[in-house]
């Protein structure tokens, strides 16, 4: 394996993590939400268009002859999740970190992949923008890197 194909792979091993531990974190979202509501059917879609960016990341991985590392069986969540304040607070930080892990694949040189992760980290963009009431600049970016 050439060190592009194994930086590639990483990439997407990176991205995969994240979004295996988004699709086990909107679990929890969803069950302190109220039932039936508005907020947990967006949380369940949420938690659908993750299941699907697994997969596709899964196939991206596999079709390079690599193993997708499978999810842990559980996830240690950021703080407590009692309340749908704080299941909203999660999904916030499901979306921050997946936009984060995406940056990985936009810094690759393969253009597919660099559409990839810049599309990926728009849609969880968007999705922490609906979950937090407001838009962040420069998504998935940790805020002490933005300091100058």
């Amino acid at each position: 394996m050439t060190n592009a194909t194994a930086t590639v792979i990483a990439a997407l091993q990176i991205a995969l993590a994240a979004e295996q531990a988004a699709g086990y974190g909107y679990g929890v979202v969803g069950a302190r939400l109220p039932q039936g509501s508005a907020e947990q059917a967006l949380a369940t879609a949420d938690w659908m268009a993750h299941v699907r960016a697994r997969d596709q990341l899964s196939q991206l991985i596999t079709d390079r002859g690599a193993n997708p590392v499978p999810a842990a069986v559980a996830y240690r969540m950021p703080g407590p999740v009692r309340t749908p304040a704080e299941a909203r607070a999660l999904a916030v930080t499901l979306e921050d970190r997946v936009a984060g892990a995406y940056l990985e694949l936009v810094a690759l040189p393969e253009s597919g992949l660099r559409s990839l992760g810049a599309t990926q980290v728009r849609a969880a963009a968007l999705r922490a923008e609906a979950w937090r009431g407001s838009a962040q600049a420069f998504p998935g970016m940790p805020p002490a890197s933005l300091r100058g």
